[in-house]
């Protein structure tokens, strides 16, 4: 007989993921670069800033002018990859879904080890409840870059949906080995909850064998 699985009520995906990194040309493209935050209200791009870091200042105050500053970016060859990915969450967010598909597979063609892309596309596909597309994006996000912790969480819920259980229990233990005390704790029920489920499975296997 199958068994139930209970989700507890935090075990929702994690949302989309912003690119907040650019490689500059000059630089080895396999370095990370991180932003400096702007805390300042007043917008003043200054020259030393690329055409992707104004829209990505816009993008995250929320300001419905970075997609057009996404879009000036991807016209001047400027981060192209990452700038089609995060247009992808903006149109996601707009109820675009179509959109939001070309733009993170797009991003895919200019880089197809875009961790953000893949895990991006993932949860789109797992709005869509495409789940086998949605696990083949997250492990392929999770492989580029195995320290991507909310990778391992959505990668989990999906697995258990599949009843997959041994492998869920497998990526929700990467997620808590990646994440601090507090937020390995939120994962505390499902996990023990997939374990649970996990063991009555098998035992429902040696009953009937």
């Amino acid at each position: 007989m199958a068994q139930i699985l209970k989700f507890p009520a935090q075990a929702s995906k994690f949302g989309y993921k912003r690119v907040r990194k650019r490689a500059k040309a000059a630089d080895n493209p396999d370095q990370l670069h991180l932003f400096l935050q702007h805390t300042a209200q007043i917008l003043n791009f200054g020259s030393e800033l690329s055409r992707f870091e104004q829209a990505l200042m816009l993008d995250e105050r929320g300001d419905p002018k970075a997609s057009e500053l996404y879009a000036k970016a991807i016209a001047e060859h400027d981060c192209v990859a990452d700038a089609y990915c995060n247009l992808g969450i903006i149109e996601s967010q707009k109820g675009n879904t179509t959109r939001a598909f070309d733009c993170f597979t797009t991003s895919l063609k200019y880089d197809p080890r875009h961790s953000e892309a893949h895990y991006n596309l993932g949860n789109l596909y797992f709005e869509v409840n495409d789940l086998r597309l949605a696990q083949v994006h997250y492990e392929m996000a999770g492989e580029v870059d195995p320290s991507f912790a909310n990778v391992y969480f959505n990668l989990a819920l999906v697995q258990a949906i599949n009843n997959d259980l041994s492998a869920a229990v497998s990526a929700l233990s990467k997620y808590q080995e990646l994440v601090s005390e507090e937020e390995a704790r939120n994962a505390d029920e499902l996990l023990h909850n997939l374990k649970k489920s996990l063991a009555a499975a098998k035992n429902s296997r040696l009953g009937s064998t």
